[in-house]
């Protein structure tokens, strides 16, 4: 199965980033979980960006467009094949780069994409 990279988990329920870890389990994706809270999230603990995964076919955003800018060397260096915009975090300059870089980037919702098959 895809490797997923959530950068933005949140070890409260509330949060969507907490959702979408545990619908990944659920269906049986390997996650990793990036952000700045301590804990973990669906049995995988939040790490501080910094160590980079070299096997991540996705990346999954859930923080905005002022943090992003924070993370953009780290996605870079992680060379996902796709990154995901959820709703909220769309960021057309941070689009662009990821195209030079041969990275699609992708306008949905994991979520919806897990819940749809289109994941």
């Amino acid at each position: 199965m895809n490797k997923t990279l959530i950068i933005g988990a949140s070890p409260n329920p509330s949060r969507y980033s907490y959702k979408a870890a545990h619908m990944l389990k659920r269906f049986n994706h390997e996650i990793v979980n990036v952000g700045i809270k301590e804990g973990a999230v669906a049995g995988v603990e939040i790490e501080k960006p910094g160590h980079i995964h070299s096997d991540i076919e996705t990346i999954t955003l859930y923080i905005g467009r002022p943090l992003q800018a924070q993370y953009r060397e780290y996605i870079l260096a992680t060379k996902p094949k796709r990154v995901i915009f959820n709703p909220g975090t769309e960021n057309p300059e941070l689009e662009e780069v990821l195209i030079q870089h041969q990275i699609e980037p992708v306008e949905a919702c994991t979520l919806v994409l897990l819940t749809t098959g289109q994941y």
